[in-house]
């Protein structure tokens, strides 16, 4: 909004524009379209209706604050996407006290005791979101993985590279989702431990435009 925009419907979801910055140039805003970007409405499978909050979520994360970096140069006009895991947005994007929070409102909306920690409201309010997460995107027929299918998966990719004698270095953090960590299969083993490049990183040159003043 310092850099001009004028706002958007005023919710918690509202869809930002994109900033664009060439070198040595001020920033630049850029609105969606309303039809680009597909909203996600929240449903529960035990009601059929909202249990959650107001958006279960948009179809592809995109990342734009990396650069993508080749033989040293950087490319911070590189940006790219996976498809969504539901638990980036059942249990970070959604539950994440810094972010949307609400894992308090889910644990009123299903009647939780949330009067003490030893309850665990917190970690069924976190299973219920996931749950109405992965309900709303197959109600809306909009692809998404789960957490357990993710992780066999990978782990089969794993055992292809290495039986090709190449290692595979995944940030742990990024593989062992943020919900029943243990129940997944990629917790129970160790990776290596590496930095290959072409990569996608954070660098210095990516974030220099970002940390500059409005216009400057």
């Amino acid at each position: 909004m310092a850099l001009g925009w004028p706002g958007g419907r005023g919710t918690q979801f509202d869809v930002l524009p994109l900033v664009v910055q060439a070198p040595g140039a001020p920033p630049r805003l850029f609105d969606l379209p309303g039809d680009a970007v597909l909203e996600v409405p929240p449903r529960h499978p035990a009601t059929g209706g909202s249990r959650t909050s107001a958006c279960a979520g948009t179809r592809v994360p995109a990342i734009s604050n990396l650069c993508l970096e080749i033989g040293g140069v950087c490319y911070p006009a590189a940006p790219f996407n996976g498809w969504y895991m539901g638990t980036e947005i059942g249990a970070r994007n959604l539950a994440d006290g810094y972010r949307y929070d609400q894992l308090p409102v889910v644990a009123r909306l299903h009647g939780l005791d949330t009067s003490g920690e030893r309850s665990l409201w917190r970690d069924r309010a976190l299973v219920e979101l996931n749950l109405a997460v992965l309900h709303s995107f197959d109600a809306a027929g909009v692809t998404i993985a789960d957490h357990h299918t993710e992780s066999r998966r990978f782990l089969t990719h794993l055992a292809k590279e290495e039986r090709a004698g190449r290692i595979t270095p995944p940030d742990r953090s990024w593989i062992v989702p943020p919900i029943s960590g243990s129940a997944a299969a990629v917790f129970h083993r160790y990776y290596d431990d590496a930095d290959l490049r072409p990569n996608h990183v954070r660098h210095r040159q990516a974030r220099a435009p970002a940390a500059a003043a409005p216009g400057e």
